[in-house]
């Protein structure tokens, strides 16, 4: 059976790995960087920035191949973790960050998704991450007042200097993924999707059938999955020896080759825990029960 070696010298069959964009391939279980910062992704979590550095240093040596961060996880100080910790980069490792919301507080978002905006933000996220080329640029979220092409005509500009390599997008449904796919090539979405809220089913579906990766943000719901919620889940957990949130994450898996968690968290113990859930072999039994409430 083919295989992937990670840097850690581990090896991940084809099940557990995915090409974004066709090209690059990751395993599905990745690292999310909201952790790394503040409450609401506000400022550091920590007072002491060495903490998130060990804590992305231990992901990848555990085999973590895609690390997903944002320019406004700070803001601007997920990324500057990320380059601090791993910078340079192994070759087998895809970094992948957003742009398009500018925040002026812990509360306060704003769309900007005017050409010179996007422009500039992508531009100021190869420098933070100390690179020439962002794996995958996410758009953050379709500014309303611009059109959709010229958003994604900037992307593909940058794309076409060499600044991005793949475009992808953050909280679009069904119809407004159909319509970017017919004005660029958009190698993932990122909606929010987990067992408790499968509203992108939709989205899901249509990332299967064009072989799109799909990266669930909350894919423990917000920290709502690790706890006691509900009498399945926990029953699940309890017959293979786990947590709530590691049988939330092997649902993920299991649901969809095209599913790639990327869990944060600030707690090396509860990095080692997301990270076996891939060992985790859910049974037809275990999804059916989990089909129901978690």
């Amino acid at each position: 059976m083919d295989t992937t070696t990670d840097p850690a010298g581990s090896t991940a069959s084809p099940a557990d790995t995915f090409a974004i964009g066709g090209e690059l391939t990751v395993r599905r279980l990745g690292f999310g960087t909201g952790g790394l910062v503040g409450t609401g992704y506000w400022g550091p979590r920590h007072d002491d920035p060495e903490h998130a550095v060990a804590l992305l240093r231990r992901a990848v040596a555990r085999g973590v191949t895609l690390i997903d961060t944002a320019d406004n996880y700070g803001p601007d100080v997920a990324e500057e973790l990320v380059a601090r910790a791993l910078h340079p980069y192994p070759e087998s490792l895809v970094i992948a960050t957003k742009g398009g919301v500018v925040r002026t507080g812990p509360d306060v978002w704003h769309i900007a998704g005017r050409p010179e905006q996007l422009r500039a933000m992508c531009e100021a996220s190869l420098r933070r991450l100390r690179t020439d080329t962002i794996d995958l640029y996410q758009l953050h979220r379709l500014d309303p007042d611009v059109p959709m092409a010229d958003q994604l005509g900037t992307l593909q500009e940058l794309q076409q200097e060499g600044k991005i390599r793949h475009i992808g997008l953050d909280s679009v449904d069904a119809a407004e993924l159909r319509q970017a796919q017919e004005i660029a090539a958009v190698a993932s979405v990122q909606n929010r999707y987990n067992l408790l809220d499968r509203a992108s089913e939709d989205v899901l579906e249509l990332c299967e059938q064009r072989g799109t990766a799909f990266l669930p943000w909350f894919p423990l719901g917000h920290g709502a999955l690790t706890g006691g919620t509900g009498a399945a889940l926990a029953e699940v957990a309890a017959r293979h020896g786990a947590t709530n949130g590691q049988i939330a994450l092997a649902w993920l898996l299991h649901r969809s080759p095209v599913l790639l968690p990327t869990p944060g968290t600030g707690s090396p113990a509860h990095l080692d825990e997301n990270l076996a859930a891939a060992g985790i072999a859910l049974t037809e039994e275990d999804v059916t029960q989990l089909a129901g409430p978690a």
